[in-house]
């Protein structure tokens, strides 16, 4: 796993300076400004989570590695999470002022929800002894909480617009799954591991912490989203991917 995990990684290497974000200045700048006001927060939320992923995240989970193979392996994985955070920065620089960057990041500083799963995860990684909590944290982040924010260049991308920025999360898209599945199987064989008991406690801690993160979710979106009447396509989307992390991580879906 360890072999082709690294062999998918580097096959599936890019950078953002290859995408021409800028020919999407055209649709940026048609579009209302309620819609780009929406745009630029998601992208912010965006940021300061693959920014706590590159920094933390992979960092941490390197510190249980089994193999000297399965840290390359994260070594790689925190490589790219800087990648992605670069690449929200170029966005931003590309379809926005300096002054409006100033805005949103302000916004993103404040936003009650927003800091809500950005302290809860980091709380985990540097303050959670149990290496598999860390391991669901970290899946939890990469398979479902971004995913709020994924959604509004996937809608213009269906709507023919904004395409080289969705061709950029699209490439992001592609190493999250990577990430998501790769963590999730090592999160498997230490809950293998465990006994009965502490399966159950296990499996106890992991679906408290997602419905707690689903429920701050929840009003982070309608904050998002009430303005445009995307909420509860959203949260459709939200439901979906908290599923696939819990198939990652080996258990039940939890939502219909």
């Amino acid at each position: 796993i360890d072999k082709y995990t690294w062999e998918k990684l580097t096959s599936q290497f890019w950078l953002d300076t290859r995408v021409p974000v800028s020919n999407d200045l055209d649709d940026w700048r048609k579009l209302p400004q309620l819609e780009r006001d929406t745009f630029a927060k998601a992208f912010a939320g965006l940021t300061l989570l693959d920014t706590l992923q590159s920094v933390d995240g992979a960092e941490v989970l390197k510190h249980d590695a089994r193999t000297p193979q399965e840290i390359a392996c994260f070594n790689n994985i925190q490589f790219m999470e800087s990648v992605h955070a670069k690449s929200y920065s170029s966005i931003f620089s590309t379809l926005n002022t300096p002054e409006q960057i100033d805005e949103i990041f302000d916004w993103s500083d404040t936003e009650e929800f927003l800091q809500n799963k950005a302290l809860k995860i980091h709380g985990i990684y540097v303050s959670e002894p149990d290496p598999l909590k860390k391991k669901i944290a970290s899946v939890f982040l990469e398979t479902f909480l971004f995913y709020s924010g994924f959604y509004t260049p996937l809608w213009y991308l269906g709507h023919n617009k904004i395409p080289n920025v969705a061709e950029i999360i699209k490439l992001i898209l592609r190493d999250e799954s990577v990430h998501g599945t790769y963590i999730g199987y090592k999160f498997q064989l230490g809950f293998n591991e465990l006994t009965e008991d502490q399966q159950s406690e296990m499996k106890m801690w992991m679906y408290d912490l997602l419905l707690d993160l689903y429920n701050n979710e929840e009003q982070y979106t309608k904050h998002l989203y009430d303005g445009i009447g995307w909420t509860e396509s959203v949260l459709t989307f939200l439901r979906y991917n908290a599923n696939k992390a819990l198939m990652n991580l080996g258990q039940d879906p939890l939502f219909p």
